[in-house]
């Protein structure tokens, strides 16, 4: 591979973990005018953004899979034209019910393109130092993708409308898919096969799952679409088990969850989500509902939190380089626990600039945090694994993220005073980053597990 085309498929593979996150963002400030042009219900408008996360999350895990068997550059190919086609039918559709649908297609393609970007990002990675500086770059594309969704939403939807919010994706993701099919060299493929009784049961599973923690909050946990998700969580956690257990090509590959690093790291990105999610979700409520303030301006708020994620993703590895991933880890979550309990501090003064201030230090850490948890989980498998390894992780991140908005959203109604609910909520906010640092002092440095070895453990 030459150097053009190691640089060209970084790139592609930064564009992609761009597009995935921006589009977990941009949506919401085009809520308004989907309401008025295509006579949106709340439910309906809830959806147009749950409706990604929830097929995102449930399809990762088995992306992963597919970009370990099939290949890379395959599966990176696939998720990009699925990606993008779906994102012109949401740009075309005439009413919500084919919007989120599409949209539903739209996280199949983003769950896709996450694993399989992240391999072809380190691919070209000859060191551990190397591969350490590229998840750096590929979780800053992230950081910069879902601290610009906001802006960039409002501004395509001030200059032209919503659909410009959805057509953008074709505009960046047609190119670079041609670019992918005729000029990217292809990364070697694993030996696995794939499972599909495994993907599909863990696709119900997980589908169900996010459903219930969605939809229970908002429909109530005894509501009969509720019900029915929780049994079909039920039944795909069976199927799943018993799909899992006479297989020679598992989708969980004992490589990726026998190291306690690995399974620890996991959880720290479960527990991370959790809280930085459950701020964003409780902080918007608060500005607007609780301050009185507009989207833009709640928006632009948001810059002081979401901004400083590239720069501290972009200082992740050379730090790491210099203290180790543990020691990363460790001050990271110490400094993001005390600044949640700064961050609900803050609150209550009338002035917004303590509360800016104290933002600042949450999004950096935020930013050293994920790329450090990132590195560290890929170093627990060998490369052939890299895409279950990560895909693994992120799904541990969205289900976090899901629990995480739905235990916020009822704490922020638990008191009389939305201010006291969102001081409550990052109090549970910094105890679950606690409950992080303490899983960083009990697990040790990950140690690579031969994918061969651990094939045979498993026959």
């Amino acid at each position: 591979m030459t150097i053009e085309h190691r640089r060209g498929v970084v790139v592609l593979a930064l564009v992609a973990s761009f597009m995935v996150f921006v589009d977990g963002t941009i949506v919401s400030l085009a809520l308004a005018q989907l309401a008025s042009h295509l006579d949106a219900s709340r439910a309906e408008l809830e959806w147009a953004i749950n409706a990604y996360t929830l097929s995102f999350a449930a399809v990762l895990l088995g992306a992963g899979a597919i970009t370990d068997t099939l290949g890379a550059k395959r599966a990176f190919v696939a998720g990009l034209l699925i990606f993008a086609a779906s994102s012109a039918v949401c740009a075309v559709a005439g009413s919500m019910v084919m919007l989120n649908v599409a949209r539903l297609i739209q996280g199949a393609g983003a769950a896709l393109l996450l694993p399989s970007a992240l391999v072809l990002a380190t691919a070209s990675a000859t060191d551990e130092r190397a591969r350490h500086r590229l998840v750096g770059s590929w979780a800053a594309a992230g950081g910069v993708g879902m601290a610009a969704g906001p802006l960039l939403g409002g501004a395509l939807v001030a200059l032209v409308d919503w659909r410009a919010v959805f057509a953008v994706n074709v505009v960046l993701g047609i190119p670079a898919a041609a670019w992918s099919i005729r000029s990217m060299p292809a990364v070697a493929r694993g030996s696995r096969r794939l499972d599909l009784a495994g993907m599909t049961t863990a696709t119900v599973l997980i589908g169900g799952l996010i459903f219930v923690l969605i939809q229970g909050p908002a429909q109530g946990w005894l509501s009969p679409a509720v019900l029915v998700a929780a049994a079909l969580t039920v039944a795909g956690l069976a199927g799943f088990v018993w799909a899992e257990r006479p297989t020679r090509a598992p989708l969980l590959p004992p490589g990726v969850y026998a190291d306690r690093g690995f399974v620890g790291t996991a959880a720290q990105g479960a527990l991370f989500n959790f809280a930085f999610y459950g701020l964003l979700f409780a902080m918007s409520l608060m500005l607007q509902q609780g301050r009185g303030l507009s989207a833009i301006a709640s928006g632009l708020l948001f810059l002081p939190l979401t901004a400083p994620i590239a720069i501290g993703s972009v200082c992740a590895a050379p730090l790491a380089q210099r203290i180790g991933r543990p020691a990363v880890l460790g001050i990271g979550q110490a400094v993001l626990a005390a600044m949640f309990l700064a961050v609900a501090w803050a609150s209550t003064a009338s002035a917004l600039w303590p509360l800016v201030l104290a933002l600042i230090p949450v999004g950096l850490t935020s930013g050293l945090l994920v790329p450090t948890m990132t590195s560290r989980s890929l170093a627990a498998v060998e490369p052939a694994l890299h895409g279950a390894a990560s895909a693994v992780f992120n799904t541990s991140r969205q289900l976090g993220s899901a629990v995480g908005i739905a235990t916020f959203g009822p704490l922020l109604g638990a008191t009389h005073s939305l201010s006291d609910g969102f001081i409550t909520c990052l109090v549970v906010g910094a105890a679950a980053t606690a409950v992080a640092l303490l899983l960083t002092a009990l697990t040790r440095r990950p140690a690579a597990v031969p994918a061969a070895a651990a094939c045979r453990s498993h026959a």
